[in-house]
């Protein structure tokens, strides 16, 4: 569920708690090495603050008079519902964010790329015209190699340090890996403490953000240490979209397709006429694109929170994908980018069980391949390699693994583990060298 920039910064190493199917193999679009080339420009110099930031640090800014809120999401979740809101200039404006603060302290987690960007505007947002609220940070290194416990620990040493209680709040500022572990940190610290998300990728806004799934990887396997839980609100200033390398944003992209094929024909029909104003970043398009998937993903999450049947169909390609994650090692691809080869390899599958028709298939290659994604996994990866990762997948159940494919007209699909394993088989044979 996770987007980075970590070759961005070299020095992010360490750790600051300041401040039948279509041929795979001959697929253009299918990355020549194991990382897609980035496309990024160069992130600020981080500048580092070795204490809390209280009210009287804040630059001199000053609201908008009028609020830029264009949409507001509800995740309907009894008393634990929560809003969504989404707009550009939203980092600008301390009252979304104050009205969700519990307490009288915050910390919040960033990371190396973000926090020059975004930091000081966050901490201006959380204690404008509120002198009782003071602010920690803790900025961790940039990538998903660091989704660990090792670097989780570094969010438990600043919060202790600072002698946070119950009534403090967690502040997630930063894509997936960032979220997740913030999510993860917040759910375990003093038992459970109040936290907000502020993603600043396209794969966080429409995606990891939303729903409370929380949590870190393991050597073997990713996401599966981890919790549900919930945040306070998801504030997406698409603004910050504007900062983001293209790779990134083209990542993001794999999450909104998604939709589109497993319950949103309308919206797949959509991206197909929009996908290059998408990839330019023309505003109205990318708040069409998150607002929708936002949509989809709190309809869904608010019938199935903890993934006992319909929220597993999210996880279109996931298995695959999350094969190819660990199998090169966290971070070599951005997650996007192993969900859209997986969900290349999940569309394959589905068209040679016969649950989808061959135009549905090559609908769903044609639109990856225009979003810039790989449509094929990297070599390296070997068929013994994908079944043995994937046997440790979260989806696995008395020993099947359950995948979700692609089944009947457009926007249908199943979580199942009745298929025929030659299929499957078949599948993993065509897009791998061996």
């Amino acid at each position: 569920m996770a987007a980075t920039a970590s070759s961005l910064l070299a020095a992010a190493a360490s750790v600051s708690t300041s401040r039948a199917a279509i041929s795979p193999r001959a697929a253009a679009s299918a990355p020549s090495s194991s990382r897609p080339p980035l496309r990024a420009s160069p992130a600020r110099a981080l500048r580092s603050r070795r204490r809390g930031v209280a009210a009287s640090a804040a630059p001199a800014m000053q609201p908008p008079a009028v609020s830029r809120v264009s949409t507001v999401v509800d995740v309907d979740l009894g008393d634990r519902s929560y809003p969504i809101y989404i707009g550009p200039g939203l980092l600008d404006e301390p009252e979304l964010l104050q009205r969700h603060v519990i307490g009288k302290r915050v910390l919040v987690v960033t990371n190396t790329t973000v926090a020059p960007l975004y930091l000081e505007k966050v901490t201006w947002a959380l204690t404008y015209q509120n002198p009782n609220v003071s602010v920690e940070s803790v900025v961790l290194p940039d990538g998903e190699k660091y989704k660990d416990m090792d670097t989780l620990m570094k969010v438990f040493d600043k919060a202790i340090e600072s002698r946070l209680d119950r009534r403090c709040t967690f502040v997630a500022l930063g894509g997936g890996v960032i979220g997740d572990m913030c999510g993860y940190a917040a759910a375990s610290f003093l038992r459970g403490v109040n936290f907000i998300q502020i993603p600043t990728t396209l794969m966080a806004q429409v995606d990891s953000s939303v729903g409370g799934k929380t949590g870190i990887n393991h050597p073997l396997g990713k996401n599966l240490i981890g919790a549900f839980y919930q945040p306070q609100c998801v504030l997406i200033d698409t603004e910050t979209l504007n900062t983001l390398p293209d790779r990134e944003l083209a990542s993001g992209v794999a999450e909104v397709v998604k939709y589109g094929l497993i319950r949103d024909a309308p919206f797949f029909e959509w991206q197909e006429k929009n996908m290059a104003a998408i990839l330019a970043r023309e505003p109205s398009a990318l708040t069409y694109a998150i607002k929708r998937s936002c949509e989809n993903k709190a309809e869904v999450v608010a019938q199935d929170e903890r993934e006992g049947g319909l929220r597993a169909t999210l996880n279109l390609g996931h298995t695959f994908g999350h094969a190819i994650e660990t199998g090169l090692g966290y971070g070599e691809w951005l997650h996007g980018e192993a969900v859209a080869a997986g969900t290349v390899m999940a569309a394959d599958m589905s068209y040679r069980l016969g649950w989808i028709d061959e135009s549905i298939q090559k609908r769903t290659f044609d639109i990856l391949d225009q979003a810039k994604l790989p449509v094929a996994p990297p070599k390296g990866m070997t068929v013994e390699k994908f079944r043995n990762i994937m046997a440790v997948d979260k989806k696995v159940a008395d020993g099947l693994l359950r995948l979700i494919l692609l089944k009947g007209p457009l926007g249908g699909c199943v979580f199942t583990g009745e298929y025929d394993r030659k299929a499957l088989d078949e599948t993993l044979h065509a897009f791998c060298d061996n």
